[in-house]
């Protein structure tokens, strides 16, 4: 019996395609939440994220990483609609718990965290400039475009940068860390 090979496209095409998948997957997300299409944005993600898995070199690290990132975004999201910082257009089954497509979106952010942001593996400090920006930035243009709400936008995004200045780090630590124990067959 013969094994097929199946042969990865390189590390930089898997990155580009990761990033526009990325990219893409965010958007239509948060578009079809905003209209309140929340199972949609759910499917537009977990594409994007399954594509991710089928290219990736080490599907399983990724994997852990995305239910890690979820585990993440429901204690952080909840505990911002709880607290009066964040509102979604499309909130999801159960009042005051983080609605499925924010959390589809933390499984998307987890895929670029091993490959696109290993730059940022050992730079926490980067990583946590990173996430005090492009946290906030992130939910900013979700709102703008209508998924979500803020009652005081100013102390949110603060609050959200202070978040995400302390979550960045600690993903980019997992996905480096889970990175190296696992190694590539073949």
């Amino acid at each position: 019996m013969t094994a097929i090979a199946i042969r990865l496209p390189s590390r930089t095409w898997r990155v580009l395609l990761n990033v526009a998948a990325f990219q893409a997957a965010w958007f239509a997300c948060v578009a079809l939440a905003a209209r309140g299409e929340a199972g949609w944005a759910v499917v537009a993600v977990a594409a994007a994220v399954l594509l991710h898995l089928a290219l990736s070199d080490k599907p399983l690290v990724d994997a852990l990483l995305a239910v890690f990132a979820i585990g993440v975004g429901l204690a952080w999201d909840t505990a911002a609609i709880r607290a009066g910082w964040i509102s979604y257009a499309a909130p999801g089954p159960v009042a005051g718990i983080a609605p499925p497509w924010i959390l589809a979106l933390w499984a998307l952010f987890a895929t670029t965290l091993r490959e696109p942001l290993r730059w940022m593996h050992s730079r926490p400090l980067v990583a946590a400039l990173f996430g005090a920006v492009g946290g906030p930035l992130s939910y900013a243009a979700a709102a703008r475009m209508g998924a979500c709400s803020f009652d005081d936008t100013r102390a949110s995004l603060v609050v959200l940068g202070i978040a995400w200045a302390l979550i960045a780090p600690v993903l980019v630590k997992l996905a480096q860390r889970l990175d190296g124990q696992v190694k590539v067959a073949g």
